[in-house]
């Protein structure tokens, strides 16, 4: 994609993604609440800002705002999901003032499904690939996703679970397998009326890097995307999946950095 396409989808990411969010979860509330567009949800779900539309003049009060709301709800922390074109533009200073931390920065990356889809990619030699539909198949996710990353991570557990089981149909989890070992693991995620759908973990344990797996699972989510006639996959990539995903024909949106408000 050129760079006018580039703007002309990232205005439609934030407009259908953002601006105009789905809760994640069955028990998730998205709502905007004057000029920013929040989810909170009990539990372990996904509590934060989505998007906001500040000035200079209305960011600190508005920050203050939604730092009240969740801390009102009894929330241990909450994400503001600041992106490079939000504004005003020294909005991550404002937050950091206001006791956000920074976490990783990550990048917003798109593709076109019809063409990965048609990725040349073929499963390593001793790789077959493993849809999961149930709870054993998540805690094998789990496995993969501690092994690959190295922290326990019990809110995607319950995240995925409640997906499997409200709506399967806006879910596709798949396990890259070495025999009966689980040694990637990646799952995708359908805003329905949306023309994007999300690519989210494609972990790999550390002795199977740079095999192609993760290529493997990014072809594969694109074939199910191209079924369902869905334009565009998305992917907050780290600096290590950022390289692999130009290769294969994403294109950068932007930087994205998740600032959390912890009452720690």
């Amino acid at each position: 994609m050129d760079l006018d396409d580039l703007v002309k989808v990232r205005a439609r990411y934030d407009a259908e993604m953002r601006e105009g969010a789905q809760p994640d979860a069955p028990q998730a509330r998205v709502e905007r609440a004057g000029a920013v567009v929040r989810q909170s949800v009990p539990g372990l779900g996904w509590n934060g800002v989505l998007w906001s539309d500040l000035d200079e003049g209305t960011a600190d009060a508005e920050i203050a705002a939604q730092v009240a709301f969740f801390a009102d709800r009894g929330c241990p922390e909450f994400e503001w999901k600041l992106y490079d074109h939000d504004r005003p533009a020294d909005l991550a200073d404002r937050l950091r003032a206001a006791g956000f931390v920074p976490e990783p920065t990550e990048t917003l990356m798109v593709g076109r499904v019809a063409e990965l889809a048609q990725l040349p990619v073929e499963p390593p030699e001793g790789i077959t690939l493993r849809t999961v539909t149930d709870e054993a198949g998540v805690d094998l996710m789990m496995d993969v996703h501690t092994g690959a990353f190295g922290t326990e991570r019990p809110r995607i557990r319950e995240s995925v679970l409640g997906m499997l089981r409200s709506e399967p149909e806006n879910i596709a989890v798949v396990l890259a397998m070495a025999g009966d070992t689980p040694v990637s693991a990646a799952r995708m995620e359908i805003r329905p009326g949306t023309a994007f759908a999300g690519l989210w973990g494609g972990g790999t344990i550390p002795q199977w890097r740079g095999r192609g797996i993760y290529r493997l699972l990014v072809a594969h989510r694109a074939r199910l995307a191209a079924e369902r006639g869905i334009e565009y996959l998305q992917v907050d990539a780290s600096d290590d999946s950022r390289p692999i995903l130009e290769r294969l024909g994403f294109g950068v949106l932007g930087i994205t950095v998740p600032y959390v408000w912890s009452q720690d």
